[in-house]
């Protein structure tokens, strides 16, 4: 195949060489999450569902903050592409502070809120479950802004495509993280307080040692001069561009499902129980997708960035048979341990019921749907075209997955599988077809940042 005028091209090793990396990283991060959900299982269904409610809040932020880290580091990615270095490694510098300035500003509005929002969003669970879960919230809300300064620099990372390096700071952040838990749970005695101080002290740790990585001279992307540093509104603008989108369609797609959670919590210790095994096994469900989309940022922006659409639409091609191969795998895998992997939770009858059922529902899903449904928005995001993707989901989100869930489990009284099949049925097929028919029509190949 004929090369670009910049070179780029991207072969079946350096793909795997980004990707791989990614893989064993997403995979850690949800067995990691499922080591946890089983030693906070230990200490009973309360603390299972404080850790799963407050999580939904924090994921909120984290998801917020990791998108806006992905949208700015894929405006980088084109400034690699176009060869201008000095851009490239100013707009991850402006990425980061960015980062900070905003993860600090929630977290201290989500303290002084604190009240309020657990009482609005969760006022109707057990007084039980409502003490453990403001131990929870007041130790891991501090986390955020040390996760969200990871999550900037592991996606400059894998914009450099190093995403090795973020797979090592990965490791050292989740080996501690399930190393304290074990210690404060089983050797201490503690409750959920054993799975959040953990939390706090990895992510922070993770952030510290990914920041001082970035500060080597010789990466493309680094923050060296960042004394010298100077705000460029040019620069800012794109990585907004990008990143704002990505970061409101994040957001509003988590604060979708806390609208869920808090529609769940009324169903009953059961079902919020069998709504966080769920989530457990559905980030499994998806991790390798997810590993793909990822790693499909750092490709799509450098092709952009270059000018060349057509290796653009090679890799993507190439990219989504990646994604269909390996969510087919794991899934069925999945579906065929589900027996044995619920005789390792310690959670009522009918709580074990409830999984069975949502996690079927969301494996199938995963094999069929999701790929079109979230790894093509990814590619449209790293061209540029954030703000449709943006529109869509959040569209496909309140329209789809909280209206029907509405309907289907309150209404007509299906509970917490109405919930599921709302979200992994009618949201992920109205989501695939949009932004299927938006990558056949090419619009999103006018979108580059300027």
């Amino acid at each position: 195949m004929q090369k670009n005028e910049n070179n780029i091209f991207f072969t079946n090793r350096q793909l795997a060489a980004l990707i791989g990396p990614l893989l064993l990283e997403q995979f850690l991060a949800i067995g990691v999450g499922l080591a946890d959900s089983l030693m906070v299982a230990t200490v009973g269904d309360a603390a299972i569902s404080a850790v799963s409610l407050v999580d939904s809040i924090s994921n909120l932020m984290i998801y917020l903050f990791s998108a806006m880290a992905a949208g700015g580091a894929a405006a980088a990615g084109q400034y690699i592409g176009r060869r201008e270095r000095d851009n490239a490694s100013n707009a991850g510098q402006h990425l980061i502070l960015l980062l900070a300035g905003a993860s600090f500003a929630v977290m201290i509005l989500l303290y002084i809120f604190q009240t309020a929002i657990l009482n609005t969003i969760f006022g109707q669970i057990e007084p039980d479950v409502m003490e453990a879960t403001r131990v929870y919230y007041h130790i891991v809300t501090a986390s955020i802004p040390g996760i969200a300064l990871y999550n900037g620099g592991a996606a400059i990372f894998r914009t450099m495509e190093r995403s090795d390096i973020s797979l090592y700071v990965s490791l050292l952040m989740n080996g501690i993280n399930i190393t304290g838990n074990a210690v404060l749970i089983f050797g201490f005695g503690m409750d959920v307080a054993g799975a959040a101080i953990p939390t706090l002290i990895s992510r922070n740790i993770a952030a510290f040692i990914i920041l001082i990585l970035l500060f080597n001279p010789e990466l493309p992307l680094n923050l060296a001069n960042l004394k010298a540093f100077h705000f460029r509104p040019r620069l800012m603008r794109n990585i907004l561009y990008i990143g704002v989108p990505s970061g409101v369609e994040n957001g509003m797609f988590q604060l979708g499902r806390l609208a869920l959670y808090s529609l769940i919590s009324t169903f009953g210790t059961a079902s919020i129980v069998a709504n966080a095994i769920g989530n457990t096994l559905g980030m499994f469900h998806c991790f390798a997708g997810q590993a793909v989309s990822l790693g499909s940022m750092t490709v799509i922006s450098h092709c952009v960035g270059a000018g060349d659409y057509q290796e653009a639409r090679r890799c993507a091609k190439l990219l989504t048979k990646v994604s269909y191969a390996l969510m087919t795998g794991v899934n069925l895998i999945l579906l065929a341990l589900l027996p044995a992997i619920m005789r390792i939770y310690n959670v009522s009858p009918e709580a074990e019921r409830l999984t069975l059922i949502v996690a079927v529902i969301h494996g199938v899903a995963s094999i069929v749907i999701w790929t079109p449904s979230f790894l093509i928005p990814s590619f449209l995001r790293a061209a540029g075209d954030a703000k449709f993707t943006m529109i869509i989901s959040m569209l496909s989100m309140w329209l789809c997955r909280v209206l029907f869930a509405y309907i289907l489990g309150k209404y007509l009284k299906y509970g917490v599988i109405g919930v599921w099949t709302a979200h992994a049925l009618m949201d992920w097929t109205l989501r695939s077809v949009c932004f299927c028919l938006r990558y056949q029509s090419r619009k999103w190949m006018d979108k580059a940042i300027q």
